[in-house]
């Protein structure tokens, strides 16, 4: 037998031959079980076994957008004008409230500005005004011959005194204490040095009686309402720190000062 037909036989046929098997293969994934805080040991006579831990819900508690877009910028003062008459007429009440003490509360969640600047701007207008006819009518009633002008220096003496006292003054304190350590609002004290301006306002039309006397009465009476309410708000306000009475009577002795000079320049 030839060698050509021992090459003719499929190999399947021949003794001993194992057919070759080619398989693929296979990628065998295994997934690792989740990791989990359990209980060690279990409840006994509970029959649950471990127990898995529950993860504690997370809160996050929302922040309240920040509307500073700087100080040159109208954008970051309008969240202070953000108020309606009710509240403002909330405010003005509490202002003739000397005793209560109580205004920073009433204000902490939204502080104004609104007030400080109508309050201002409708007093400084009234003193001008009353002032002069008030002028007029002691000169009438001394002199009734004498000849009487309008002195539109009262406009601006009024301005700049009302206007530099409500800004000015609040900025003086909340750097005073600041630099004492205690916690201040500029916002917050020039919104209640604001409203402690409103009495001043129908006080105008009192002081228009030719009376001097009386004059004095009226102007002392609501001088020392307008400096407790202060000086009784900026105590509770500062209360807890450092022994700071001696602010409270200088801011108590400021509100007197004005109302002093309010009588004395615009209604002599």
């Amino acid at each position: 037998m030839d060698e050509s037909s021992f090459s003719n036989l499929p190999t399947s046929r021949l003794l001993g031959s194992v057919p070759s098997v080619i398989n693929e293969e296979k990628k065998s994934s295994y997934a690792a079980p989740e990791a989990s805080m359990q209980n060690f040991p279990p409840n006994s006579g509970s029959g649950r076994g471990y127990q898995t831990l529950e993860a504690p819900a997370e809160s996050f508690e929302q922040q309240p957008p920040n509307n500073w877009k700087g100080v040159f910028n109208i954008s970051s003062y309008t969240q202070y004008f953000n108020v309606d008459t009710d509240v403002v007429i909330n405010r003005l009440i509490s202002s003739f409230h000397p005793t209560a003490g109580d205004f920073f509360n009433k204000i902490e969640a939204n502080p104004d500005l609104y007030g400080l600047i109508w309050i201002t701007t409708t007093l400084v207008f009234m003193l001008s005004c009353f002032g002069n006819f008030a002028t007029y009518l002691m000169q009438k009633h001394t002199d009734g011959t004498t000849t009487w002008s309008f002195d539109v220096g009262y406009v601006n003496v009024a301005a700049s005194g009302i206007y530099g006292y409500a800004i000015v003054v609040p900025m003086a304190f909340y750097f005073l204490l600041q630099y004492l350590g205690s916690n201040a609002s500029l916002i917050r004290f020039w919104c209640m040095w604001g409203y402690s301006l409103s009495i001043f306002v129908p006080t105008a039309f009192l002081l228009l009686i030719p009376v001097e006397l009386l004059r004095w009465i009226i102007i002392l009476i609501t001088g020392t309402a307008s400096s407790c309410f202060v000086a009784l708000n900026l105590r509770s306000y500062i209360e807890g720190g450092n022994d700071l009475t001696i602010i409270v009577i200088a801011a108590f002795l400021l509100q007197m000062a004005l109302s002093i000079f309010i009588k004395v320049w615009f209604f002599p």
